[in-house]
């Protein structure tokens, strides 16, 4: 062989190792083990503070249910009904809540992709409810169907992403009455990963619980989450019947609901973080025991969707301090009581995907994963104060997972003793590149995010100055090229399909909410 046959020989084998190094890798990561600890900002008194004022909220002051049914089943589990408030003794909401687990396992579509969750496992799941977005051609405009699917299929392609969320934008050109069930469809189609269910009405729910019964079997839901829905109560101190006949329709077949009170701190609670927190856990504790009076031992989430207020605008705001303390603080009450919980992720008010946004973003992602939370809600593509989805932050967001993963597993000490050996072999002045530690261990050892750009400044200026969004929108169509559908099976297929066609038959009004029975 002479010299140039070599030396291609070489070469070509360095491009196939860059080339396969550069390949995006689309297995999804198991459910995150923290290895980490919590940071924990309360010492026990004041966790019981907390606690203690949360009670006397709930038997003092109330909560308001306003749902005739509710009010019914309150009343025979002894709680202390006065019109539409109710006032439950501290004795009773312990009782009801110690009956919910603290850790089980989803099962998804595809079974390689089922989710260990609670205690120390953890799931990150991308954002929710966006009528806007930044498209492929970073450009702002409501959203549709067809970007809901496109959405989905970079969920399926990114690892750090577990669950497919339910509607990750609102799909304006479809009819609001049925648009749940073309959200779901679209999710269980387009990813065989675990995904949720609307829950803005009792019947928007008992249809996507149906179409899991589809997938899965009824059978297989009695005794297994497969999928879940959110329930916001709207504070200060109010469930409502659609939130509540929502939690009836996932609690009575077994299907976890995150209870999330709404809180925008300052104003829908006081102007203070502790103050906040005792008033959103009273809020939080009457819907999970709300839960446990539908069916006891049904698995629940105790949720939240926090921000605090500015008091210059009113608007919302991401990405503060007392965010991350409240977050601290909630994860401490939850585990207190021994249940899972959700918390929001990659939040930022930011316009555009720039500088505000990622700083915004990554104040958040460090909190909650500090924090110990369970279900990380809205971990990729928030922008505009949850407006908007940004496909440029969507990707980079679900890397910025994949790096928070990583970190949150803590310290790997495998090949200590390898590496301790690879210093003796080195010795003074040299270097650890062509070891054979570093050969076995460079692609693991230090996390290589796939969006930041770190070549000199010469290299990226004669590559075309190309910033950060130019990037990750050619990522993301890069991953769409890529994409392969997860085929369903042909009989759930149409048995979805015929459960659409008869549930768009019988919805009264194409531009109301679907509540009639």
């Amino acid at each position: 062989m002479n010299v140039d046959s070599q030396r291609a020989g070489r070469t070509g084998g360095r491009d196939a190792r860059r080339a396969m190094r550069n390949a995006p890798v689309f297995d999804m990561l198991p459910a995150l083990k923290r290895g980490i600890p919590t940071c924990d900002v309360m010492d026990e008194d004041q966790i019981a503070r907390i606690d203690n004022a949360s009670m006397a909220i709930l038997e003092d002051v109330g909560i308001v249910f306003r749902d005739e049914r509710a009010l019914s089943q309150w009343r025979v589990a002894g709680a202390d009904v006065r019109g539409e408030r109710v006032h439950l003794d501290r004795g009773l909401v312990k009782q009801l809540i110690s009956s919910i687990p603290s850790e089980w396992t989803y099962r998804a579509r595809n079974p390689a992709r089922n989710l260990n969750f609670g205690g120390k496992y953890s799931i990150f799941a991308p954002m929710g409810g966006a009528p806007y977005i930044r498209g492929l051609d970073n450009e702002r405009r409501w959203a549709t169907l067809a970007d809901l699917q496109m959405l989905l299929k970079l969920t399926q392609m990114s690892p750090a992403l577990h669950c497919t969320s339910h509607h990750i934008i609102e799909p304006m050109d479809v009819k609001v009455s049925y648009r749940h069930l073309d959200i779901a469809y679209s999710s269980i189609k387009y990813s065989d990963k675990m995904f949720m269910g609307m829950a803005t009405t009792e019947r928007n729910a008992e249809d996507v619980v149906k179409m899991a019964e589809i997938v899965f079997g009824p059978e297989v839901l009695e005794t297994t989450p497969v999928i879940t829905g959110n329930a916001n109560c709207n504070s200060p101190l109010v469930w409502d019947e659609l939130m509540l006949g929502a939690i009836r329709a996932f609690s009575s077949k077994n299907q976890p609901i995150l209870c999330s009170p709404f809180a925008l701190g300052g104003a829908n609670t006081p102007a203070s973080a502790a103050p906040t927190v005792a008033q959103l856990n009273a809020e939080a504790l009457a819907g999970l025991s709300y839960t446990q009076v539908v069916r006891k031992g049904s698995p629940a989430i105790y949720g939240h969707f926090l921000a605090t207020v500015s008091m210059k605008s009113g608007a919302p705001m991401a990405g503060t301090p007392e965010i991350s303390l409240m977050n601290f603080m909630i994860g401490q009450m939850a585990r207190h009581y021994g249940v899972p919980w959700r918390t929001s992720n990659l939040l930022g008010g930011a316009k555009s995907f720039d500088a505000q946004a990622g700083y915004e973003s990554a104040m958040t992602l460090n909190a909650v994963l500090h924090a110990g939370a369970n279900f990380i809600w809205h971990s990729a593509g928030w922008n505009e104060g949850g407006l908007q989805c940004s496909v440029a932050k969507f990707v980079v967001d679900a890397d910025m997972c994949a790096m928070g993963y990583r970190m949150a597993e803590g310290v790997r000490w495998d090949d200590f003793d390898e590496a301790i050996q690879a210093v003796r072999d080195v010795g003074p002045g040299g270097h650890y590149l062509g070891h054979p530690h570093t050969q076995a261990n460079f692609e693991r050892g230090f996390y290589m995010p796939k969006l930041f750009d770190d070549k000199p400044f010469e290299q990226w200026q004669a590559e075309g100055s190309v910033e950060i969004t130019a990037r990750a929108l050619s990522y993301a169509k890069r991953l769409l090229d890529e994409y392969q559908e997860p085929k369903l099976d042909e009989g759930i297929d149409e048995a979805l399909k015929d459960f659409i066609a008869k549930r768009k038959r019988e919805i009264p009004a194409e531009d109301a909410l679907n509540t009639d029975r």
